[in-house]
This record gives structure tokens, sequence and C-alpha cells, in this order.
């Protein structure tokens, strides 16, 4: 290669370092989606609003272990952790290298713990940390866009993971998401945030007592 190209090419990868530094979590995650737009689903993390609204129902003092799908930069997962009690624990499931070492590079807290992996398997990765179920379950997986068998995976790998009485808390532009959760979840709360680019669906299937 000429030695002029080898300068354009390092000057291409500088500035789109420089680039990633400026734009922070923002830039990793629309990096994220073009990489991935189906298993992300949206170019912009939720708003606060969203957030606030989606976590209001969890009952913290009763949560052990809360599992998140999805977690892209972390926008949940800092307001997961200032709610949690001290002893509680934070696993986040993704199949994107590039979001899981963001948030081992920028979240230090002994309670969390980032995997990278299929939420389908959220089983195993909770047994292989200690854990025999889980208490809430977040996700923010485009059910509408995943591939052919593995939105009912997921869904039934969440129900068998839950503790009686434990909750899958979904955030959604699309209903679809409410067809999946029905094959396993017999109550099922609904509500909806305007306040969010685009306006969000939001779900809680709640998983009998026993």
């Amino acid at each position: 290669m000429a030695g002029t190209e080898l300068t354009r090419e390092t000057i291409t990868r500088r500035a789109k370092r420089r680039l990633s530094r400026a734009l922070g979590p923002w830039g990793v995650f629309f990096k994220g989606f073009v990489q991935h737009p189906v298993m992300v689903g949206s170019i912009i993390p939720s708003s606060r609003f969203t957030i606030d609204r989606m976590l209001s129902r969890t009952d913290w003092s009763r949560c052990d272990l809360f599992v998140e799908y999805g977690p892209g930069v972390g926008t949940f997962c800092q307001p997961v952790l200032d709610r949690m009690k001290r002893d509680a624990a934070l696993i986040v499931i993704d199949t994107n290298p590039l979001y899981i070492d963001y948030l081992n590079r920028t979240i230090a807290d002994s309670r969390f713990t980032a995997v990278l992996g299929s939420a389908a398997d959220v089983e195993a990765i909770i047994a292989a940390h200690g854990h025999d179920g889980a208490d809430y379950v977040l996700s923010g997986l485009p059910f509408s866009t995943l591939p052919d068998g593995v939105g009912p995976a997921i869904v039934d790998a969440t129900h068998r993971v839950l503790r009686p009485g434990g909750a899958f808390l979904v955030y959604q532009f699309s209903a679809k998401a409410r067809d999946f959760m029905a094959r396993r979840f017999r109550r099922i709360d609904s509500d909806f945030e305007p306040l969010n680019v685009l306006p969000c669906k939001m779900f809680w299937g709640w998983k009998d007592a026993g």
C-alpha cells in the first residue's frame, strides 16, 4: 500500500476514534445499532421517562436478582443499580461484544455482571453465576424483528427462570411482544410512554405466585 493510502487510513481511524469519544455512549449505541439493527431495534436509547415508568412496578425490597436482556450502553443499568438492595445482583445479557466491552469498562459495581450471550440461555447464565432464579427480567429486545423461533424461546426461558410472583418487564415500539408473552403469562399489565423516541409500549408479565 502506498504511503499516501496508509496516511489516509490512519487519519480515518483516528477521526473515528475521536468521534466515538466525543459522542460517548451515544456513539457506542449508534455503532451497535448499525452493526446489528435487528437485535437493537432502536437508534436512540430510552428516555428517562420510559426508565422511570418501566421500573415503577418493581418491588425492590424483594428483588435479589434483576436480569436485563439487550442492555446496550447501560441506559437502564445505573437506574436499576441505584434502586437495588446492597446485596442484590444485576446480570445483563447481550449478543453484541461492543456493548459488553463498553459496560465492563464503564460500570464499576460489584453487584453488576455483563455477559456475552443469548437471552434464550438465561437459565444457564444465571446458574453459572450462582443463582437459581430471577425476580425480575427486563427486555427491550425487538420481538417483532427477531429471527423465527427466538422470541418464543426467550419468553419460555424467562418464564421458567422467574421466581413465583416475579415479572417480565418489556418495552417496545410494537405490541407484538404481548402476543409472545401471552403464551406463558396469564396476567399482563400494559402502559404507554409518549415521552420517548419513538413513543413506547410497556408490558409487565407476572408469574403466578404459586
